[in-house]
């Protein structure tokens, strides 16, 4: 099953999009604590009232979670789950 190309093109797809997605997730949020660490005046500057950049900052960071959680959730449905499918009917057909 492992060395089939389906399962191989099942993997590629699965890390073509996390890796890279993961390595995106993990720059931003590290972007975000060295400004908070480091660039306190930058984050202090207030854009609207009280809210500063640090609180607009901070609330992209729940906002993009939820866009990754949702945007893989959406291709996993497209790309990987019809690969899945079909190889979970394979695998149990086998078995019978």
């Amino acid at each position: 099953m492992q060395a089939s190309s389906e399962f191989q093109e099942l993997r590629r797809r699965f890390r073509a999009w996390t890796f890279p997605m993961t390595a995106a997730f993990l720059g931003w949020y590290l972007l975000y604590v060295v400004l908070s660490g480091w660039a306190r005046d930058f984050m202090g500057i207030k854009v609207l009232g009280n809210i500063n950049i640090a609180l607009i900052l901070g609330l992209l960071q729940f906002v993009s979670t939820f866009w990754i959680a949702w945007a893989y959730a959406r291709h996993m449905e497209k790309k990987l789950d019809p690969i899945a499918d079909k190889l979970r009917h394979e695998v149990e057909e086998q078995a019978k």
